[in-house]
């Protein structure tokens, strides 16, 4: 009589990522973390013939990754679509119809959290990933977009010992040290354990397995202020270490791969950022790695802002371009941070916040040069382009209209982090108030939302996004304890 072979003890997953659409098939990938060496059954999917077999990426300390990759035909109408194991647990997702106009969900700081905010269910992660979950229930979410803090960098970074003794030196001494096998260890071990613990939540594993997701992190998933050190800082052996370690944690949970062999989703060919492209008919959705090869003096490197028009072209066709940033393009406060953070309890962490922003006086050329591309893209083919960030707390939305052009940029607020404390929120909405000239012949301005009067949002939530049959854009904040209906279309 045969043996049956062990069932492998799952640690996490499966996550589920987006791949792209190609014709009438839904490209993805589900990762798991296993637990021992044994090989996972071929993955079952409803509507692929053959069964999906499992690819090897890594081991970390006789933890296991995996992943399926596989494509899912796709109907006319939206279809549920089971995958699992023979004889096993499964799951199930919502695969867009060939017809269906897409639908997202955008969440901030999903893995950021407070000290006081743990709990082994998942429910004061925040206490908005089951209510995400219910939500997409009734609308039935096509993609699950992340704009940062999937992951708490500062806690990766206070789980090693070695770099807390490291930050204590002087700054000759930082200097001068190298970056050991033993820090990397641990700050990778680190990482890898906080994903899992962090992911593997109830609420938070759910929705991961439920809705496909695109990743972009930032300063939160690596470590705070990362894209604002002192060069001396920035440029020394141990920080350029940390750079390496935590982008190898970050590529095989954010993007489902090792670093060396991203999905054909990403669009740098050296492979060294992880910009990713997504054209869906004539809705398009670019995710701009803003943060790999940022420094105090630059966001983009030259070698980005040379390939950065052919990867606009690729989305002509489309009639709708959500760009993703993890730094906003267009954020109220202008030039009037400065003058609070001196007397404002609460505001100097934000002005830090904005010495990193778009519009700061060190990248105001830079944030010149992205808007005369994006607005000549527009004019040129006719594709609106709204961009997706986070808000740093925030929600909100802010439109820039001029040169026969109009461009949004929707905020998202933080779904687990903790909301900005009432100083803060109530001095960005003056801030957000005042009408302000960004560019010549262009006005730059935040709405009120007419159901409170308000023109921003300083609560926990997550925002919502639909195109209706015209292909116009439908946006809608959910904040926590409010039942105000927060909306915009564009």
């Amino acid at each position: 009589m045969a043996r049956r072979r062990a069932e492998p003890s799952i640690l996490l997953g499966p996550i589920l990522y987006f791949r792209g659409e190609q014709r009438d098939r839904w490209w993805l990938s589900a990762l798991f973390v296993l637990d021992g060496e044994v090989e996972p059954d071929d993955l079952r999917v409803d509507g692929v013939t053959l069964p999906v077999p499992p690819r090897h990426l890594t081991v970390w300390r006789h933890r296991h990754v995996w992943r399926f990759d596989f494509a899912v035909p796709r109907g006319v109408q939206d279809t549920d679509v089971s995958y699992g194991f023979p004889d096993g647990p499964s799951w199930s997702m919502v695969v867009p119809g060939r017809f269906s106009r897409p639908r997202l969900a955008f969440v901030c700081g999903g893995g950021t959290i407070g000290p006081t905010m743990e709990s082994a269910d998942g429910t004061a992660l925040g206490g908005l990933w089951p209510e995400l979950l219910a939500r997409h229930a009734t609308e039935r979410h096509h993609l699950l977009l992340h704009g940062g803090g999937q992951i708490d960098g500062n806690a990766v970074a206070a789980a090693s010992p070695q770099f807390a003794a490291w930050r204590g030196q002087s700054e000759r001494s930082r200097a001068s040290q190298p970056f050991s096998p033993a820090m990397a260890e641990e700050l990778m071990s680190a990482g890898f354990d906080r994903t899992l613990h962090q992911w593997s939540r109830p609420a938070v594993a759910q929705a991961l397995a439920s809705v496909p997701s695109v990743m972009l992190w930032d300063d939160a998933d690596l470590l705070a202020r990362w894209g604002n050190l002192p060069d001396a800082e920035a440029l020394s052996k141990v920080m350029r270490g940390i750079g390496m370690t935590a982008r190898r944690n970050l590529s095989l949970f954010q993007l489902g791969a090792v670093a060396e062999s991203p999905p054909d989703c990403a669009w740098d060919p050296a492979r060294l950022t992880v910009t990713q492209g997504f054209p869906m008919g004539e809705t398009g959705l670019l995710a701009l790695d803003t943060r790999t090869e940022r420094t105090r003096s630059r966001m983009l490197s030259e070698r980005i802002w040379t390939m950065l028009p052919d990867w606009l072209d690729r989305f002509q066709d489309c009639r709708h371009l959500i760009l993703m940033t993890g730094t906003p393009l267009l954020f109220p406060a202008g030039g009037g941070m400065g003058r609070l953070t001196s007397w404002l309890p609460g505001m100097a962490g934000q002005a830090r916040r904005m010495a990193d922003q778009w519009r700061s006086p060190g990248h105001r050329a830079e944030w010149e040069r992205l808007m005369e591309l994006l607005t000549g893209f527009s004019r040129r083919t006719g594709c609106r382009i709204t961009a997706l960030s986070g808000g740093g707390g925030l929600g909100g939305r802010m439109v820039l209209r001029g040169g026969g052009v109009e461009l949004w940029q929707l905020l998202g607020p933080t779904l687990a982090a903790p909301p900005p404390t009432r100083w803060v929120a109530e001095a960005m909405e003056r801030l957000a108030a005042r009408g302000e000239s960004p560019l010549p012949g262009h006005s730059l301005d935040t709405p009120l939302f007419p159901e409170n009067g308000r023109r921003t949002i300083g609560k926990r939530g997550w925002l919502s996004l639909a195109f209706d049959g015209k292909g116009q854009l439908h946006a809608r904040w959910t904040a926590e304890g409010d039942e105000t209906r927060y909306a915009q279309a564009i």
